[in-house]
């Protein structure tokens, strides 16, 4: 076999599967890709689909949901369409600047707390213990999200809701408790203790945490659309919960315990064996809104929010129990979270091979319409062909192009998904053109960068 045809550089970018001007043919609104590759002189297909949402959304997709055997040109509609969205975009950028600002307000004044609470000393040295379990559990997120990456704004404005609101939540709620039992001349004794571990904690940390991931459903519709979108969201919060409160607790190991083997034994049990398990509950809301997200209407999704709880919930106080009635936590540890862990890990696993046969089907769609080859759908439908395609793209200059052309064609098949189900078609559809052009113009790219052939 000659030099550069083994492996994956073997295969070809055939013109079957190019969407460059020239060779892309016409598609009717009802098929995947309703409306045609850019070429000069004709609106972009992004255009195209915002002027046919206006007129006709429902006819984006046929009625059996397959693509159209009489492929027709796109009628365009001259209403300025373009300007509404660009409405809607800039008050989605100044929602977000004013939700960023104000999370970091909460932050600071929940770093102020904590600086003024445990001292400087053991503030910053429980904060770098804290980066370790921290670490742990954003490496597992990163596996979770990594077949169709959610964006970074949202994951960053999860992990500050985590680590600033719902914590400042929990506080002003606990301390509202302490006000209330003092007045009322509450003592302490167990049934104290076990209301505040096993009852108030587990339900006003989940509302705090599960009210972020309503709040990121209601602003990132499009990109919270299933069920591991939810499992990821409700990481990120849970994260950046477990991150603040393993400051507060290490920190006050830190700075009351007299015997140093405390603080490590601590670190061990919060930060090394249960480092997922905030993850764990806040992921069971994330879960049933993820499924629910495909669906259900922003005002809808209130009522699977309170059926994500109930789990979150159980779980959380279940954990807490612990702390109560077992007296040898390593023997629990191994014969009941651990197994928990695995049952969560197996999901998430199932999970993600979901979304690998999601993709594979609508890109199927796609193929049989013109936009890939079958060999395209074959490498981007499953993570060895993934892999083999990025090592290869890699080796011949062109890595950048094909990741971008791998994560528009994901998003492009959940696009489709949408479509599909009828949920919020006409966004779906602008989503759809746009990810098609990004899939043609990276095509390109590769090939106009090394004359790239797979």
């Amino acid at each position: 076999m000659a030099a550069g045809q083994g492996g994956v550089g073997a295969r070809q970018w055939s013109t079957a599967g190019r969407a460059g001007a020239g060779h892309r043919r016409t598609r009717t609104p009802n098929q995947p890709g309703g409306c045609r590759a850019q070429r000069p002189g004709q609106p972009s297909a992004a255009d195209s689909a915002r002027a046919a949402t206006v007129t006709a959304a429902d006819e984006l997709v046929s009625h059996d949901g397959q693509p159209s055997a009489n492929p027709q040109p796109v009628v365009h509609s001259a209403r300025p369409v373009s300007l509404s969205r660009g409405r809607r975009d800039n008050t989605v950028l100044i929602l977000a600047v004013l939700g960023y600002s104000v999370l970091s307000l909460i932050a600071l004044a929940v770093g102020v707390y904590l600086l003024s609470f445990l001292g400087g000393g053991a503030f910053i040295v429980a904060g770098i213990l804290a980066v370790i379990p921290l670490i742990i559990v954003l490496i597992g997120i990163r596996w979770i999200d990594r077949w169709e990456p959610e964006p970074r704004g949202a994951l960053v404005f999860a992990f500050l809701w985590g680590a600033a609101a719902s914590v400042a939540i929990a506080l002003i709620f606990d301390l509202g408790v302490q006000i209330i039992a003092a007045a009322v001349g509450v003592g302490d004794g167990f049934w104290v203790t076990f209301f505040g571990l096993v009852v108030q904690a587990p339900i006003v940390e989940e509302v705090g945490k599960g009210f972020g991931l309503l709040v990121l459903f209601w602003a990132i519709r499009r990109q919270f659309d299933g069920p591991v979108d939810g499992v990821v969201y409700g990481a990120m919060i849970a994260v950046g919960f477990a991150f603040t409160e393993n400051v507060q607790y290490f920190g006050i190991a830190l700075a009351e315990s007299q015997v140093p083997g405390d603080v490590g034994e601590i670190f061990v049990m919060r930060g090394l064996m249960s480092p997922f398990a905030h993850v764990m509950f806040t992921a069971c809301t994330g879960l049933v809104m993820g499924f629910a997200s495909r669906r259900a209407s922003p005002g809808g999704m209130i009522g699977w929010w309170l059926l994500g709880l109930l789990p979150a919930i159980a779980l959380h106080a279940f954990w807490n129990a612990s702390a109560l009635f077992v007296t040898n936590f390593y023997a629990y540890y191994f014969t009941v979270q651990v197994p928990l862990f695995i049952i969560g890990f197996v999901i998430v696993f199932f999970l993600r091979g979901q979304e690998r046969t999601l993709t594979r089907r609508h890109l199927q769609e796609y193929a049989d319409a013109g936009w890939f080859t079958q060999q395209e759908v074959a490498l981007l439908s499953t993570g060895q062909g993934r892999r083999a395609a990025a090592a290869w793209a890699r080796s011949h200059g062109i890595g950048d192009a094909f990741d971008e052309f791998a994560r528009s064609a994901t998003r492009l098949a959940f696009a489709r998904h949408r479509i599909v189900l009828g949920r919020d078609v006409a966004a779906a559809t602008y989503d759809e053109a746009v990810m098609l052009e990004r899939v043609v113009a990276n095509r390109s790219r590769m090939e106009g960068q090394r004359g790239a052939r797979i």
